[in-house]
């Protein structure tokens, strides 16, 4: 009889150290899980603290421009190249899981508007200056509704690498923002997307950098002169 106790004493004490090693890695796993889902939560929190920073700042550039004389202002202003990593850290907090969707929502309309503000400052100076701003209105929309928005947005990315001087205005068609509503009611956007307004005319379905450079030969043509003259200074 001693072996028989001896084999079912070495089992239990098996089990024991596999119920042991199987506590011990699912603990690892939790306490793993929980710590980089903390790190995640914290680094959105960041990026949400670092884009309401920029809008205050942008804002204040608003007013700084406003008053600054033709000499100090180009279409290259510094508004366009500080809102477009604005766009990268909301375009970032769209992919994470586990972001306040209202608090998001709240920096998407803030970030609107903030171009919307910048596409009319453009068009003031360019009256006030004489200067000629290039510039794309995009209008996409998030609810899955768009099969081509995301390869729209790719071609108007590499559209604006090719043209620096080239201004793309992205808006999201149903943020739900007055002022938006009223930029769409002016030039009379469909709810067709992906949509270009390009020279005040819109232009539905998808269209590759290509398609776009046929049908604003003229306008991209000023962008180069403008970013080659932009240069020289």
């Amino acid at each position: 009889m001693e072996p028989v106790v001896n084999t079912r004493t070495a089992r239990w004490g098996s089990y024991i150290v596999a119920f042991l090693i199987t506590a011990i890695i699912f603990a690892t796993a939790v306490y793993a899980s929980n710590y980089f889902n903390n790190k995640r939560i914290a680094d959105v929190q960041a990026t949400q603290d670092n884009i309401s920073i920029d809008i205050l700042s942008l804002e204040t550039q608003f007013d700084l421009l406003a008053e600054h004389s033709c000499e100090d202002i180009s279409e290259n202003s510094v508004l366009s190249t500080e809102i477009q990593p604005l766009a990268s850290r909301l375009s970032y907090l769209e992919t994470q899981q586990g972001v306040n969707q209202d608090e998001l929502t709240r920096l998407k309309r803030y970030y609107t508007l903030l171009q919307i503000k910048d596409l009319l400052l453009m068009q003031q100076v360019a009256n006030k200056c004489n200067l000629k701003p290039v510039n794309i209105l995009y209008f996409y929309s998030n609810k899955g509704d768009c099969t081509d928005c995301e390869k729209q947005g790719y071609a108007l990315t590499g559209l604006s690498e090719k043209y620096p001087t080239l201004r793309v205005y992205s808006f999201d068609y149903n943020i739900g923002l007055a002022a938006l509503q009223t930029l769409v009611d002016i030039h009379d956007v469909k709810n067709q997307l992906p949509a270009l307004v390009i020279n005040n005319k819109v232009y539905y379905g998808l269209h590759t950098m290509d398609d776009i450079e046929k049908i604003a030969p003229a306008l991209l043509k000023l962008a180069t002169s403008t970013a080659t003259s932009t240069k020289v200074r």
